[in-house]
């Protein structure tokens, strides 16, 4: 009878090992999953403030130097860390009013990305230009390949505009 009850309890101790085995993939994939939900949602709140943060700190001064431009994107590298900063394409650009209700640009620039022409026609919201006025938009696109690529190869791709109005003068002179 004890010979019994020992091999009844070996045999569920091996039962209780292939449960876990079986259950373990799964649980995995929920926690990693998990993990990688995060940071997509953390980086796409970053994303968001890098946007408004790069028009913002442009929008405050009365005229923007190479160096002002240098300096401001190079610090918002900060908002994205610790994830890497070469993904993120960001344009900063001066839009005016065009005197037809839109928007043309006066200057461009930025960073791991292409330029606005200057001159071209921009769409903005209605209404946010006035007339003789202008607008700062910042845009980015930040890419977000996750840190287990040989896992998740797919990269989800964040975009963001943020429009805002210069506070000292009605049009940011860009300066070299």
């Amino acid at each position: 009878m004890l010979k019994l009850l020992r091999r009844i309890g070996h045999e569920q101790g091996g039962l209780a090992a292939v449960e876990f085995a079986l259950i373990l993939p799964a649980m995995l994939v929920l926690v990693f999953g998990a993990i990688e939900v995060t940071n997509v949602l953390i980086v796409k709140s970053d994303t968001t403030k890098l946007t408004s943060t790069a028009a913002d700190l442009i929008a405050q001064e009365s005229t923007v130097s190479n160096a002002d431009m240098t300096n401001v994107l190079n610090s918002l590298n900060a908002l994205i860390y610790p994830y890497p900063s070469v993904p993120a394409k960001i344009v900063i650009t001066s839009v005016i009013d065009d005197g037809k209700g839109g928007g043309k640009v006066a200057w461009s620039d930025t960073k791991n990305g292409t330029a606005r022409t200057v001159g071209s026609t921009v769409t903005v919201p209605t209404g946010l230009i006035t007339s003789g006025g202008s607008v700062i938009m910042s845009e980015v696109t930040y890419t977000y390949t996750s840190p287990a690529a040989y896992m998740v190869k797919i990269p989800v791709t964040m975009t963001n505009v943020f429009y805002s109005h210069p506070r000292r003068v009605a049009q940011i002179a860009r300066t070299p």
